[in-house]
């Protein structure tokens, strides 16, 4: 086996484009496990300490971490060796909330009445692939048609795509007329896009939770209150009344599903997390009784602070192609959303790092970490969020965020010390997903 390096690198530049540069290893023969010696210059192996450790070979065994050796070693007759002697490398980056099938544009109105499942499906992947190539082998998808996001996270999953793994919600559970449901078009059309997990009343609600169930969602996403991105003037406050919203998340827990909530007011925000719910997506007005209730129900919040940053510079910019409704909530919502983060970290809030890319650009998820920073957070803190303290989020701590024997071989590399400069992860230079090697620049 050859070492990889200027060769590998310059077969990969031919065979994809640079800004989604995906050079697989070769598979496994079938029954045979290959060896990969990953050698490292500089390794952040577990966020959760901070230590970074120096010259470290990790040794791979067919998708997981077999060893973690002391200083470079790696014979080529046994397995392929991967120099990331002058990298910075550490776990694969978790982005708590992205949505695959889509993206903000112009067009985004008329692509939800124009594009089948078939073809979000098809858009999903190529997002998937761009997340792949930004350092993020995971992510949770939190709000998409369940045909095409379910389609892709099994594709994934048997490796018929390149992509994260990825935790799917699926439809997310809401309100008759409220942000989730379908607005803005005409009554026929509206009633042909609703989903069925739009429901009114507790007993209307559990249904909706057992049919994403039964689809097959792996978390349930509800929308606790009114949205900037929904095409209607409803405000961003409580929509769920406390009864639908105590019976989501009991039915949802029933179910073994944790239960997340876009919530931006401060009135949906506590209702919910008094209700039981797990986590609040956005937090946008949350005030000293959410701190308390967020720390004494042991919840996190995902601030998505690009999504906020993107949607007040799309709405007071010259090329603002958002809705009069949509415009006036981005408006009022997207610069509030720092100070936000920052009242919630001083507080104590856990933080777990999602960016409700789908909104922004894909690929462009790790931007997320310096408006963290600009929130308070340190550069580790910031990373953490989006390693062990995303993987406890969603409850995968056994399978990501951190590098150790044992574990999947998810793992990424920048040139920089990202604990200096945290826009070194803006600038990935390779990563590793289940020991197959998709980018190395």
């Amino acid at each position: 086996m050859k070492r990889l390096g200027l060769f590998a690198a310059a077969i990969v530049a031919m065979a994809y484009p640079a800004d989604a540069r995906q050079a697989p290893a070769a598979p496994a023969v079938s029954g045979i496990e290959t060896t990969t010696f990953v050698q490292v210059g500089r390794l952040l192996a577990d966020p959760a300490n901070g230590v970074v450790q120096r010259d470290k070979t990790l040794v791979i065994r067919g998708n997981q971490i077999a060893e973690v050796r002391d200083g470079f070693v790696g014979d080529p007759a046994e397995g392929q060796i991967v120099d990331l002697r002058d990298r910075f490398v550490l776990p694969g980056l978790i982005d708590s909330h992205v949505h695959l099938t889509g993206q903000q544009n112009p067009n985004s109105r008329l692509e939800e009445v124009t594009q089948s499942d078939a073809t979000q499906a098809m858009v999903g992947a190529g997002h998937a692939r761009r997340t792949l190539m930004a350092g993020f082998t995971t992510v949770a998808d939190l709000g998409a048609s369940n045909e095409a996001i379910f389609a892709l996270r099994d594709a994934v999953r048997r490796g018929d795509v390149p992509g994260p793994r990825i935790i799917a919600a699926g439809s997310a559970v809401s309100i008759h007329g409220g942000h989730g449901d379908i607005n803005g078009f005409r009554d026929d059309i509206m009633h042909l896009l609703s989903s069925e997990s739009v429901c009114s009343g507790p007993e209307d609600c559990m249904r909706a939770v057992r049919t994403q169930v039964r689809s097959g969602a792996d978390i349930i996403k509800i929308t606790a209150t009114g949205g900037v991105l929904s095409n209607t003037a409803a405000g961003l406050a409580q929509q769920f009344t406390d009864s639908e919203l105590a019976a989501i998340v009991e039915t949802a827990h029933r179910m073994g599903r944790q239960v997340t909530a876009h919530a931006h007011g401060e009135d949906g925000i506590n209702a919910f997390l008094r209700a039981g719910g797990d986590s609040i997506e956005h937090g946008t007005y949350l005030d000293d009784e959410s701190i308390r209730l967020f720390k004494q129900r042991g919840a996190w919040l995902v601030p998505t602070l690009l999504a906020g940053d993107f949607v007040a510079r799309i709405a007071s910019g010259p090329d603002n192609f958002f809705t009069p409704a949509q415009t006036a909530k981005a408006l009022e919502a997207g610069p509030k959303m720092l100070d936000m983060a920052r009242r919630a970290h001083e507080g104590g809030v856990k933080i777990a790092f999602g960016t409700d890319t789908g909104v922004s650009a894909h690929g462009d998820n790790a931007q997320e970490f310096a408006l963290l920073v600009r929130a308070g957070l340190t550069p580790l803190e910031a990373i953490q969020a989006a390693t062990v303290g995303a993987a406890e989020h969603l409850r995968i701590s056994g399978e990501a965020g951190r590098i150790a024997p044992g574990r999947p071989a998810d793992l990424v590399a920048v040139a920089g010390d990202p604990l200096t400069d945290v826009t070194e992860l803006e600038r990935m230079r390779f990563v590793m997903k289940g020991g197959v090697v998709y980018r190395a620049d």
